[in-house]
């Protein structure tokens, strides 16, 4: 009965006559994969022609073609598919490629999948099922049969069934047989009879191998149990008798370099070999071993492997491992393997510092992830041992001697079976030296032209005066001498600033020994810049004008004045002033040689406003002044007529610093002198002109200095005369004779010029310009 329901006449010869339990092809998992990228239930969708018309698989693999007719699927067709544009034709040339290893593949791997699909319904489902899945209607009752008649497979079975030609097409024979064990044990599938008789032979020869080496060892002929033990590889590359005895044959001796290089990193182990072994075979099967929690040896396959090199990521933590890269020819093991030495997976701390520091030693470490403890141990200069409490990141050990301790870092993991597994330790030697005595005090005080430093503490130690180009660091910092800024005290005069820095400094002070600093307070000093240029101007009404120049960088000025004769010496009791005609009427017709005396008036010089505090005395004043109030509007003091003395200096402007001041600027005003004069006309007389007169007169405080002498001039027509030089000396008058009468009247010549002209005077001589020349209106000294 269920031969005529499917499978009991098959046209084809050498058709599939079971139900197939396993596709048997190798790379099912990448065709599977390409399958489902392609949005396609099963690969017979993919040779399916638009438009439907049923597909065949009873009889052999068939699609329509024409209105009534089918087509066998060959390869002529599977690569006329491939090269269509179509969606699916990259999918039809890996039939196509399929279909040239093994025609019946293509089928077989269909229907394989077709029962699955089937076999996922009910049974009251699969006939709709079936064409659904595009089975043509006159085979949609033997495909029903075919699901009812072959056992369903659970998931880990058709894992196993689809596994199972890669694992043969890899020699992996006790992975086929342990897949074959998996699987249903009935006789539905032809194929898989085969395989289980193929698989019996090959795994007898295996086992006569194995007793041939066994015997060939015990007679001590290693060479032959070699040999004897490649065989059985050859036949079973999986077999971990044969590999294990191959490796214990091979391992690499003391003293001798593993052919078979592995280096434990932080998270993988590195592996490297030559690239070809010595008949120039390029393929090579890498293989760790190793013991699981329970202790059974145990045999993995590692891949990614790239001419010669590999990474092994798998490894676990706290376990051993020994590695082994067979070569290959046809994926057949070839010739002996490479071993490599034992591999504890225990990775140390990473990046090991050691700092030394006063009387103890400070450790810093990148710790490995997947490290449960970290344990550091300490060997004294004298040989005692002990345990130091670590950090995450390090470890502190204080308190220690002068010389050299020994440190060893040992990483613990925990191993699959439980146990704590140590790492071999990273040893590191650290020498303990002497530090100076840290500075624990700084003071600093003005000593003329220099500053002079005091400290306390740093006994028997070199204390150097440095600035930071930054931030200074905190007292007690540890340094290193090499890396100190350059000192500013000279080593013969250590602790003295001679002269100090101008501006603002801050002077930390550093204890030396050696090669070792350690940094100590800091003092904040302040060296005020000298004023320059100062210089002053008598302004009216008691005022002074102040020029200077501002030192860069200050913000502020104090400026002082102070009267040299005790008081403000403005009343009228100090000024000498003479208003009567002098006795002597003598005319001087002298002509002046010298230069034009300065009439001692300031040019227009606004108030100074928001120059900060300022307070004035009988005696003098004192005022802050802001550079922005100087710029913009000069200075202006008031002074009062009499000699003063102006003095500036700059202003501190850094809060708690120690002050050196600079030598203040001063300059020596002298009394507010004027000299006027006038054009006394006489009346008219009856029989002519009177006389014209010119009235010079002095007005000065007590203790003026010097007076320069007084030239009148006159120039023709109306234009004033320039300068002394600049017309006709008509008059002269000498400081001393001013000085004696305070007012000097002198009758002019008749006619010193052609009339018109227009007199006029000037100050010359050494105190010209200390004193002020008042002069009357010019329209006054015109005479016609």
């Amino acid at each position: 009965m269920a031969g005529r329901e499917f499978g009991h006449h098959l046209g084809l010869p050498r058709a599939l006559s079971g139900l197939p339990l396993s596709p048997l092809v190798p790379g099912y998992a990448e065709l599977a994969t390409a399958q489902h990228a392609a949005g396609l239930r099963h690969l017979g969708a993919a040779l399916l022609p638009p438009g439907g018309g049923g597909l065949r698989v009873l009889d052999g693999l068939y699609v329509p073609s024409g209105p009534r007719g089918r087509q066998r699927v060959d390869g002529a067709l599977l690569d006329r598919l491939a090269r269509a544009a179509t969606p699916t034709a990259s999918l039809a040339g890996l039939l196509a490629a399929l279909h040239r290893r093994d025609p019946q593949a293509p089928r077989r791997v269909v229907l394989y999948q077709l029962i699955g699909l089937m076999q996922d319904r009910d049974r009251g489902e699969r006939p709709r099922a079936a064409v659904e899945l595009g089975v043509h209607p006159d085979e949609v009752a033997g495909l029903v049969a075919a699901a009812r008649l072959r056992p369903a497979l659970t998931r880990q079975q058709r894992d196993a069934a689809e596994s199972l030609a890669d694992a043969w097409a890899r020699h992996r024979l006790h992975r086929v047989r342990v897949l074959l064990e998996r699987l249903p044990q009935d006789r539905t599938d032809p194929a898989l009879d085969a395989l289980r008789g193929s698989l019996s032979a090959r795994l007898a020869v295996v086992e006569a191998a194995l007793r041939a080496a066994r015997e060939a060892e015990g007679r001590g002929d290693t060479e032959r149990a070699g040999e004897e033990l490649l065989g059985a590889l050859h036949e079973a590359a999986d077999d971990r008798r044969a590999l294990r005895s191959l490796v214990r044959h091979h391992r690499p001796g003391s003293g001798r370099p593993a052919p078979l290089r592995a280096e434990l990193a932080s998270d993988h182990v590195e592996l490297t070999w030559p690239e070809t072994d010595a008949d120039g075979n390029g393929d090579w099967l890498l293989l760790c071993l190793y013991r699981d929690e329970k202790g059974a040896p145990k045999v993995r396959e590692v891949a990614g492997q790239d001419a010669g090199t590999a990474r092994d990521t798998a490894v676990a933590l706290g376990s051993a491992v020994r590695y082994a890269a067979l070569p290959l020819r046809d994926g057949r093991v070839a010739g002996p393997p490479l071993v490599s030495r034992r591999v504890l997976v225990a990775p140390e701390v990473e990046g090991l510092t050691l700092t030394d520091g006063p009387e103890r030693v400070e450790g810093t470490w990148r710790r490995p992830g997947g490290a449960a403890e970290v344990t550091v141990e300490r060997t004294g200069p004298d040989g005692t041992v002990g345990q130091l409490p670590p950090r995450a990141d390090g470890f502190t050990a204080a308190g220690l001697a002068t010389g050299a301790h020994a440190f060893r870092v040992v990483c613990h993991y925990r191993a699959p079976g439980g146990a704590l597994v140590p790492s071999p330790g990273v040893h590191a030697t650290r020498t303990v030296h002497p530090w100076p005595e840290a500075v624990r005090t700084l003071t600093a005080h003005p000593d003329g032209t220099a500053l002079r430093f005091g400290w306390t503490g740093a006994r028997d130690t070199e204390v150097r005066l440095v600035r930071w180009p930054g931030e200074a660091p905190a007292p007690g910092s540890e340094l290193r001498t090499d890396g100190l800024p350059a000192r500013l005290d000279r080593p013969e005069r250590a602790g003295v600033l001679d002269p100090p820095p101008a501006g603002f400094t801050r002077v930390a002070a550093v204890a030396v020994l050696g090669e070792r600093a350690l940094a100590g307070p800091a003092v904040d000093v302040e060296v005020l810049r000298p004023v320059t240029g100062l210089a002053a101007q008598r302004l009216p009404e008691g005022h002074a004008a102040v020029t200077l120049d501002w030192p860069d960088g200050v913000g502020h000025l104090l400026v002082s004045w102070e009267h040299l004769d005790g008081g403000a010496a403005g009343d009228a009791d100090g000024l000498l002033q003479a208003v009567g005609p002098d006795t002597d009427s003598g005319m001087d017709t002298g002509t002046g040689t010298g230069t034009a005396g300065s009439t001692g008036m300031a040019t227009s010089v606004g108030t100074a406003t928001s120059t900060g505090t300022a307070t004035v005395t009988a005696s003098g004043g004192r005022r802050t002044v802001t550079a922005h109030a100087y710029r913009r509007g000069g200075l202006r003091l008031p002074v009062g007529p009499g000699g003063v003395l102006i003095r500036a200096s700059t202003a501190p402007q850094a809060p708690g610093a120690v002050v050196v001041p600079a030598a203040d600027a001063e300059v020596v005003l002298p009394p507010d002198t004027t000299i006027g004069y006038q054009l006394v006309r006489a009346p008219r007389r009856l029989l002519g002109r009177g006389r014209t007169l010119l009235r010079v007169t002095l007005t000065a405080p007590r203790g003026h200095m010097g007076l320069p002498e007084f030239v009148c001039v006159a120039r023709s027509g109306t234009i004033r005369p320039r300068s002394a030089t600049e017309g006709t000396t008509v008059l002269r008058v000498s400081g001393a004779e001013l000085a004696r009468h305070g007012t000097v009247e002198r009758e002019l010549p008749a006619a010193p010029c052609p009339a018109p002209y227009t007199l006029r005077g000037f100050l010359l001589g050494e105190h010209a310009a200390a004193v002020r020349l008042e002069e009357p209106s010019p329209a006054t000294l015109v005479v016609r």
